[in-house]
């Protein structure tokens, strides 16, 4: 898995995953080594859409929901290569940070 590391918190169906280009709807929530939270979804009160395998996300989310099925709980555990690197994304994610997520696969569809 490239270093990214998938667990399962709630099974999904099993059946339907997400493939590059569909649009997938997910909750999420998002957590710094030492526990904090950097960003969630639930918190903002809005199911979060991007197309899969398009970019449009870090690498390491495009990686961890394509292996996801549909209703799968999961927690992400994604390396600074695969999350904002190096750099970070000043003042919220330090330099070199792994980061955590807790993701929901809510549904997803063709583009």
């Amino acid at each position: 898995m490239s270093g990214v590391l998938l667990h399962t918190i709630k099974a999904g169906d099993g059946v339907n995953f997400p493939q590059k280009g569909h649009t997938v709807r997910v909750h999420y929530e998002g957590r710094l080594e030492d526990g904090k939270k950097f960003d969630s979804s639930r918190d903002k009160g809005r199911i979060f859409s991007f197309r899969l395998g398009m970019g449009q996300v870090i690498e390491g989310w495009d990686i961890g929901v394509a292996q996801m099925s549909k209703g799968q709980i999961a927690k992400l555990t994604v390396p600074a290569m695969f999350g904002y690197g190096v750099e970070g994304y000043p003042p919220v994610i330090p330099r070199n940070a792994t980061l955590t997520f807790e993701i929901e696969l809510i549904d997803f569809s063709m583009a």
